[in-house]
């Protein structure tokens, strides 16, 4: 199965071809004809992926290229099974044309995307994946937000730079993903702490670098982490309950896990300018992690923020759109 992997990575690189006959090839040979597609909102679940996304995609960004950050497979320690690949990537490209509505900037763009595939008999059969289309609009001047909780930043791939299909099978990586997770889970509301995160032997490296997606934003450190994202995240949904996951995998020194949905929670508090709904709220995640002596350096986080704030009744899209943003005549 493994031997598949690279040929299967070739083939995800050339759903960009800039040839269309060639892209459409090179779908065929990555998907299977009954694949099952779930995307993040609003593409959610298509009725065909290459008319309904990829297309759109490659029509909004002609010429992009894919740029993997992390690649990874394993077998999945989850009940689901199976053998899974999880990326993290962008789609580099100058955004040209509108996407779902979204109005370009033609400008270059860095579109991230976090993807999870189950594998069988050289071909996905499953493909989950979420586009960060907030930071996407963020890029094209036109923040939905109106500014980040942390630092808004591209991306960077790992320090090290060997997230491509890493040597080692992983398991320790897994270990002490799910370790960090179970203690996770519970914290105090005055401090936002959990057990064992940090500090000597602590889960988490000092100098850790968190990565968070469009609304959030990228910080350092576990005050960072906590300033950033956690305090204002648990002070909105402060019964937030996570770690529903069909897919954990490990290679190397990474482990990525993602949950469809992996969170449940009620809108208490206000967030990113939306008052208090009442709500009761579910969240797509995806974690991307590198380790490193014992603890985790680096997290990538990607959540649907898009289908979040469409539950809150908030469309992003509109908002982006809206007279704050006027559309660039460049």
């Amino acid at each position: 199965m493994t031997s598949d992997i690279p040929a299967l990575r070739a083939a995800l690189h050339a759903l960009w071809a800039d040839d269309d006959a060639a892209a459409r090839q090179a779908f065929q040979t990555c998907f299977a004809a009954d694949c099952a597609f779930y995307f993040s909102h609003p593409a959610n679940v298509p009725g065909d992926a290459w008319a309904d996304v990829y297309r759109p995609l490659r029509a909004a960004l002609p010429h992009a290229r894919r740029r993997d950050e992390i690649f990874i497979t394993g077998a999945n320690r989850r009940a689901v099974g199976g053998q899974w690949i999880a990326a993290f990537t962008h789609y580099v490209g100058t955004f040209t044309a509108p996407l779902w509505g979204i109005a370009p900037s033609n400008r270059l763009a860095f579109l991230r995307s976090g993807e999870f595939y189950r594998v069988e008999g050289a071909q996905i059969v499953e493909a989950r994946i979420i586009l960060d289309l907030p930071d996407l609009m963020r890029q094209a001047g036109r923040d939905p937000f109106g500014g980040l909780l942390g630092t808004e930043m591209l991306f960077p791939g790992p320090a090290t730079h060997d997230g491509i299909l890493p040597p080692g099978d992983g398991t320790a990586s897994l270990d002490l993903i799910e370790a960090m997770l179970g203690d996770l889970h519970v914290y105090d509301p005055k401090t936002g702490t959990s057990k064992g995160q940090t500090g000597e032997g602590g889960y988490w490296a000092d100098d850790m670098l968190w990565y968070g997606p469009g609304g959030i934003g990228s910080n350092h450190r576990w005050d960072g982490f906590v300033k950033d994202h956690r305090a204002p995240f648990l002070a909105a949904f402060p019964d937030r309950k996570g770690g529903n996951h069909y897919a954990r995998i490990g290679q190397g020194n990474y482990a990525a896990i993602s949950g469809w949905p992996s969170m449940t929670m009620t809108h208490r508090g206000p967030y990113l300018g939306v008052e208090p709904t009442g709500k009761d709220l579910t969240l797509r995640v995806m974690d991307f992690y590198r380790c490193d002596g014992g603890q985790i350096a680096e997290n990538w986080v990607m959540l649907d923020y898009m289908d979040l704030f469409q539950q809150m009744g908030v469309d992003l899209i509109a908002r982006s759109n809206g007279p704050a943003h006027p559309v660039s005549s460049d």
